[in-house]
């Protein structure tokens, strides 16, 4: 089974230059808690998450509306792309020690997004030999144990 096979295709998103109103504002009324950035061509330029909005508003003396997401996404991004099996994308997920995985196409284009809940749930209903509801257990201990900060952070990894 493929990332493609289980991603959330057409995933909310935001432009580096949203600022942090407006991506609560997307994050509350599409119900996640993680935003990829794309520039104008849809490449996938950052991600901030929930948590990073939260830590950010908390540590700044400033207002949410004055904030862009680009001071506070993670400078480096932890992908996958659409053709990986779910082995491949739990592998970077525990090494990277992050619960959600952007795909995008060769050119660097958002085409998904797959959470460890969606590998969870998509296993679980398929019984795959290929993949044990184990292996992503396994996975999501890892970045629950070693998450030490955040999606940002291990964005950045």
């Amino acid at each position: 089974m493929k990332l493609g096979d289980v991603m959330t295709k057409s995933p909310a998103s935001c432009s580096p230059e949203t600022n942090l109103a407006a991506a609560v504002e997307i994050l509350w009324n599409r119900n996640c808690g993680v935003l990829p950035i794309v520039d104008l061509n849809e490449r996938l330029v950052g991600i901030v998450t929930d948590r990073d909005i939260c830590v950010a508003l908390g540590t700044r003396n400033q207002l949410p509306g004055e904030i862009p997401v680009r001071d506070v996404a993670a400078a480096k991004i932890v992908a996958g792309k659409p053709d990986d099996d779910l082995r491949k994308a739990l592998a970077i997920m525990a090494e990277a020690k992050v619960r959600r995985l952007p795909v995008v196409d060769d050119a660097g284009k958002l085409q998904g997004i797959v959470s460890i809940d969606d590998i969870l749930l998509r296993t679980g209903a398929e019984r795959s030999a290929e993949l044990s509801a184990e292996d992503v257990v396994r996975t999501l201990r890892i970045v629950h144990t070693l998450r030490g900060g955040g999606q940002a952070k291990a964005a950045a990894a």
